[in-house]
C-alpha cells in the first residue's frame, strides 16, 4: 500500500513512475468508476509499464460520479464554482490530511517559510460560496503565516489599498492572491507601487469581465501594481495540489505532480514538447480519489519539465475522451 509518506518522498524520476504505477495499480482494483473507464478502453492493468500507458480519466467524471478510491467516510467535499444550474465537480476527499500537506509542502518548497509573509487574500468569488478547495488552503495559510495582519478581503477595498500600501512601505513580505477580475477591480481604484508584495493570481474572469490573453492581463496588473512579475497559482477542485508559476506563465510542479501533453484529436497519444495539446495531471496526492486526470485545458510542455497553459477546450473540441461520461 503505498502511503503519503511515500509520495511526498518522491526525489527523482524513477521514484516517481514507479509510485505511479503503483497507485494506478491499486485504483484500478479500488477506485470503481475508474475500473469501468479502464474496462470499456480494454485495459489490462498487468501490461501497464509506463505512465504513457496510464489512462486519464476525463475531468468531467467528477461532475457525474463518485470517485473515491475507498470506503473511508468522506470529511469534505471540495466543490467547483459554476454559473447557477450548471453541474459543478464534486471532489470527495476521505483523508484532508493529504491536501493540507500536499499545499503546505508545496508552497514551502516555491516561497519557504509561509511565517515570512503576511497572507492577503482578494477572492469574492470564492468567499460568497460553500466548498472552495482554494478558500480552504488560503484560509490555512493565513492562520500559519502567524500574522494579525493576515486575512481576507472582499469587497472592502479602500480598506486593502490602506493596509497594502502601509505593510509593503514598512518592509514586510506580502504575498497578495487574488482572482483575476478582483485584482484588475482593485488597480482601477488604486495604482500601486509595490516593493516587498508578489501578487499572486488565481486565473478566471468568474464571468464578470471578457477573458484576457495572459500577456495583455500580466501587463495590466504589473502596470496596476507597480511590480515587474505576476505569479499565478495552477490548482482545481479535483486536484489535491498545485503547481505554481513566479512569472512569465510558466509552471512549476513540486516532485509528486507531473504533466503529460494528449493530442487534442486523440487522447491516447502523446504529443512532443514544445507543441500544443490537453493538459493530463498526475498528482499522487489524489490517492484516495484519481490521481490520473485529463483536463480541459490546453498547454504546452517545456525541455526542463515546466509548462505552460494556453487556454481551455471548448465542448465540441473534446474528443476521444468521452467514454461514459453522461
Amino acid at each position: 500500500m503505498i502511503t503519503a509518506t511515500d509520495i511526498f518522498a518522491i526525489s527523482n524520476q524513477k521514484q516517481f513512475e514507479k509510485i505511479a504505477l503503483k497507485v494506478f495499480r491499486y485504483q484500478h482494483e479500488n477506485n470503481l468508476v475508474y475500473r469501468e473507464f479502464c474496462d470499456l478502453l480494454k485495459i489490462e492493468p498487468q501490461k501497464i509499464k509506463t505512465l504513457q500507458q496510464i489512462p486519464f480519466l476525463p475531468i468531467q467524471f467528477f461532475k457525474s460520479h463518485a470517485v473515491v478510491s475507498n470506503t473511508n467516510p468522506v470529511q469534505n467535499t471540495f466543490t467547483s464554482s459554476g454559473t447557477t444550474g450548471m453541474i459543478t465537480s464534486k471532489h470527495l476527499v476521505t483523508d484532508i490530511s493529504i491536501y493540507e500537506e500536499s499545499y503546505r509542502r508545496g508552497f514551502s518548497e516555491f516561497y519557504g517559510n509561509i511565517e515570512d509573509y503576511v497572507v492577503l487574500a482578494l477572492l469574492p468569488s470564492y468567499l460568497e460560496r460553500e466548498g472552495s478547495s482554494l478558500i480552504y488552503m488560503v484560509e490555512d495559510l493565513i492562520q500559519l503565516s502567524n500574522h494579525a495582519e493576515s486575512g481576507f478581503y472582499l469587497h472592502n477595498h479602500e480598506q486593502l489599498i490602506k493596509k497594502l500600501t502601509e505593510l509593503d512601505e514598512s518592509g514586510q513580505n506580502i504575498i497578495l492572491i487574488g482572482v483575476t477580475f478582483a485584482l484588475l477591480d482593485l488597480i482601477e481604484k488604486h495604482q500601486f507601487q509595490l516593493q516587498n508584495t508578489i501578487i499572486m493570481e488565481t486565473g478566471g474572469m468568474k464571468g464578470k469581465r471578457k477573458e484576457m490573453i495572459r500577456e495583455e492581463l500580466h501587463q495590466q496588473l504589473c502596470e496596476g501594481f507597480g511590480v515587474t512579475a505576476i505569479h499565478s497559482e495552477y490548482g482545481m477542485t479535483e486536484l489535491l495540489s498545485q503547481a505554481y508559476s513566479l512569472g512569465e506563465g510558466v509552471f512549476e510542479c513540486p516532485s509528486w505532480i507531473q504533466i503529460l501533453i494528449r493530442d487534442t484529436e486523440d487522447a491516447l497519444t502523446y504529443i512532443p514538447q514544445g507543441k500544443t495539446g490537453g493538459i493530463n495531471v498526475i498528482d499522487l496526492a489524489n490517492i484516495n480519489s484519481c490521481s490520473f486526470i485529463a483536463t480541459q485545458d490546453l498547454g504546452k510542455k517545456n525541455p526542463n519539465n515546466s509548462f505552460e497553459v494556453l487556454g481551455r477546450f471548448d465542448n465540441s473540441d473534446i474528443r476521444g475522451c468521452n467514454l461514459m461520461v453522461l
